[in-house]
């Protein structure tokens, strides 16, 4: 019987809340699955279990929070051994996790009072309070066409769950749809689970999708909105998070800094061409080209690849990436590219999009949040022409690229203007020298000058 626990979502994290269970006793799970939901300071993660087993017994309730390393379920493994002393857990990726803190058992269930509890009963459905709902779960109404304002959510203080939303959908029934109904609504791109029909048995006709399609247009934005107050304290939470880590980086860490200019005429030259060649949406940027350039220096260089732990350097099993992501309400993810080094470029564009995506829509999964070996920061569509990056701990590097500019340059002995990118390079002294850091950089510049070779 192995124990699944509130996994270490980064150096930042000593707790975490259970928002929901993906999954329940009996059920069959295999490695890699995501089997709940975790609520972080900094956003909401799918965490996926270690073991293929059984579901055994699931030890906290959502709306819970505990620390890191406390139990919170039992899998009945396949290959079910006799617990030795010294035995070996499943190997995870990632840095070794600091020491769990002292499991704190769950405090004890306190039932609402019973002027709340009367209060959610008695008030009529128009005026109930509305429940709260994470990300997810408002991105799968949304996306299953169910009102949350209409659920009553089986979680913790009335928190609406992913199952609430997929039971709703599964019960509601579906009305007939006119053909020319459903054609129009695939040109003007709108959601058939979303139209009230006003035909005869609810049937949706065309009229009723262009009436859908107009609202859509012109409705506000904030359909769900997450209550401010809640918002706010995530704000608050998040900002609290990265000051502790960043002022803990700067005070722990001997930053020392480089940066060189790199010629990018090649680069751009190679992307016009491929770009050109490519449909619209499979076309690359020029972060693609600059991320696969720092993950084949790392990777040649991996002293800068892994992490500072218990007074050495332990290098990481993979180049995976740290790509900073900032977030439309503020803060700051920076959740990995796996094994960046080897992706085809094609590939490597389409998953930075995929996580740029689902940062935003708050549906991470644990392993993107606790493997990175190695951060990039590129602040070029902002316009800053060069970035000196805090690193993150444990790790000992980070790349930061400016904005392609265009600038005066000198080759073959002629002056010209030629686009270049400012490459920098942040590195903890302790594990590094500058030599290391300059064979970096280098690598880097070379990289780019030969795109052909990305």
């Amino acid at each position: 019987m192995a124990e699944f626990t509130m996994p270490s979502l980064g150096a930042d994290m000593d707790e975490g809340t259970l928002q929901e269970w993906l999954v329940r006793p009996g059920e069959r799970i295999r490695r890699g699955d995501p089997v709940a939901v975790v609520e972080t300071a900094k956003s909401t993660i799918e965490v996926e279990c270690f073991e293929t087993g059984t579901v055994g017994e699931l030890l906290v309730e959502p709306g819970r929070t505990v620390p890191v390393g406390t139990p919170l379920a039992l899998i009945e493994t396949d290959r079910e051994e006799p617990e030795k002393p010294g035995r070996k857990p499943p190997r995870r990726r990632g840095p070794k996790a600091t020491p769990p803190p002292k499991v704190v058992p769950p405090p004890p269930h306190e039932p609402a009072p019973a002027g709340d509890r009367e209060l959610a009963v008695d008030l009529p459905p128009e005026g109930r309070v509305p429940h709260e709902a994470v990300p997810l779960v408002r991105r799968l109404a949304r996306e299953r066409g169910v009102d949350l304002g209409a659920l009553h959510g089986s979680g913790p203080h009335g928190r609406i769950t992913r199952s609430d939303v997929e039971r709703a959908a599964a019960r509601r029934p579906r009305p007939p749809i006119t053909p020319l109904a459903r054609r129009l609504a695939g040109e003007l791109g709108v959601d058939l689970a979303t139209v009230t029909g006003t035909g005869r048995h609810g049937a949706v006709r065309a009229d009723d999708v262009r009436k859908a399609a107009a609202g859509r247009a012109a409705a506000p934005v904030s359909g769900h909105a997450e209550p401010a107050r809640t918002a706010d304290d995530r704000a608050v939470a998040m900002r609290r998070t990265i000051a502790g880590l960043m002022a803990r980086s700067k005070r722990d860490i001997p930053h020392y800094y480089l940066s060189t200019t790199v010629d990018m005429a090649a680069a751009m030259g190679w992307l016009r061409d491929y770009n050109r060649r490519s449909p619209v949406g499979e076309r690359l940027l020029p972060a693609a080209l600059l991320l696969k350039a720092a993950a084949l220096a790392v990777r040649e260089v991996p002293a800068l690849n892994g992490f500072w732990t218990e007074d050495r350097f332990t290098e990481g099993d993979g180049v995976h990436l740290g790509v900073a992501v900032s977030l439309r309400g503020g803060g700051l993810v920076a959740p990995a590219l796996h094994d960046a080094d080897r992706l085809p470029l094609p590939e490597l564009m389409s998953r930075l999009k995929d996580l740029v995506t689902r940062v935003r829509e708050g549906r991470l999964r644990g392993s993107e949040v606790s493997d990175p070996t190695i951060t990039v920061t590129n602040l070029g569509d902002q316009g800053v022409e060069s970035v000196l990056g805090v690193i993150y701990p444990p790790q000992v590097a980070l790349i930061g690229f400016g904005r392609v500019v265009d600038r005066p340059c000198a080759v073959d002995g002629l002056l010209g203007v030629r686009p270049t990118v400012t490459a920098t390079l942040s590195a903890d002294h302790r594990a590094t020298d500058g030599a290391i850091g300059a064979r970096c950089l280098a690598e880097v510049d070379r990289r780019l000058r030969h795109p052909e070779e990305l």
